[in-house]
């Protein structure tokens, strides 16, 4: 009787075919150390796979299949699941298309399926392109939105997380969650409220304890520059911040803020903070992408599903030219697999898997 592989399943979608997605996908595939933390399946068309394989110059077989529990993935060969028919749509790289924002679509839709079904374990997104999204119907922000919706809930938190290392000076990477996230500046001031700041916090803590394996600290952003200043610069700071990190604290959760945002990243980055609450997307991107672009995660959490992705787009300047860096990939797939860990041990009875 051959061994029970205890390896976690991860479906990863190709992304937009016209930008670097089948690419990353299709290197970080060749990646030894992805093969040992997880069986991976491809969610998409496999001609746009076999496409980034020649473009790498990458010697892989690629198969399909429809069940991912059958698959037998190895570095050399990959195991796709193909949309619908497996009929690719010509698209040109580089450029924003319908056909390929509806291709992105079909994956993401077949990836949650499979997610929500638990024939895979996790979900791990390559790069979409927002406008070619709207051009083929499908009208969502982003990602995260996305789903949110498919998956039947409102609550959900982008997070982005470096592991461990340079120039990091914690144990357990870094965290950011975002209040606000894909809307014009002037719209954040209407969606920012007590409740939804500590509902980010609530997530931010789940997350990172489950990352760190152990009670992490939390740090909030102040919204405007000084912390307001005792409401010179803005009243956000006494109104909204400052009692939801009560409302925290009085849960029991260990959260400090708000804090000037210029000061606390820096200790966050030095490791006095395992999690950061941040008020709008830039306050949170612009530090982890500094901090790693290349081995920054992003993971939804709130999602009844385990969901993470790289931590850029597209790429389209560069899509199709064989050198796109899969580094952001490879990590999301391995934070997946972590978390996929962590969430069977903690169904297990006994408490380990």
């Amino acid at each position: 009787m051959s061994p029970i592989d205890e390896r976690p399943i991860i479906a990863i979608t190709t992304g937009d075919p016209a930008g670097i997605g089948p690419e990353i996908v299709a290197a970080a595939w060749s990646d030894p150390t992805v093969h040992e933390v997880c069986r991976p399946v491809v969610v998409g068309y496999s001609e746009f796979l076999r496409r980034a394989a020649a473009l790498r110059r990458l010697q892989l077989q690629i198969t399909c299949c429809d069940e991912p529990a059958r698959a037998q993935p190895s570095p050399e060969t990959l195991v796709c699941i193909p949309p619908g028919s497996d009929r690719a749509p010509a698209v040109q790289m580089g450029r924003i298309d319908p056909k390929a924002g509806q291709a992105a679509y079909e994956a993401i839709l077949l990836g949650t399926e499979l997610a929500l079904a638990e024939k895979v374990d996790a979900l791990v997104t390559a790069p979409i392109n927002k406008e070619a999204l709207h051009a083929a119907g499908h009208r969502y922000p982003g990602h995260t939105e996305l789903l949110a919706e498919l998956c039947g809930v409102s609550q959900v938190g982008m997070v982005l997380y470096l592991g461990p290392g340079a120039p990091l000076k914690g144990p357990a990477g870094l965290a950011i969650v975002h209040v606000t996230l894909h809307m014009a500046m002037k719209e954040i001031f209407r969606h920012l409220t007590a409740e939804a700041i500590l509902n980010k916090i609530r997530l931010i803590y789940d997350l990172t304890r489950c990352l760190k394996n152990g009670a992490p600290r939390i740090g909030v952003c102040a919204l405007n520059p000084h912390a307001g200043e005792n409401g010179l610069f803005g009243n956000e700071e006494n109104l909204l911040i400052t009692p939801a990190v009560r409302r925290a604290q009085d849960e029991g959760l260990p959260v400090e803020g708000p804090v000037a945002a210029d000061a606390l990243m820096v200790q966050a980055r030095d490791g006095r903070f395992d999690g950061v609450v941040a008020m709008y997307h830039d306050q949170g991107h612009i530090t982890l992408k500094l901090l790693g672009m290349h081995r920054a995660v992003n993971i939804t959490a709130g999602l009844p599903i385990i969901r993470t992705s790289v931590a850029h787009g597209t790429a389209f300047d560069i899509a199709g030219q064989g050198k796109a860096n899969p580094g952001s990939l490879i990590e999301a797939i391995r934070v997946a697999a972590l978390l996929a860990r962590h969430r069977r041990q903690s169904r297990s009875p006994s408490g380990t898997a």
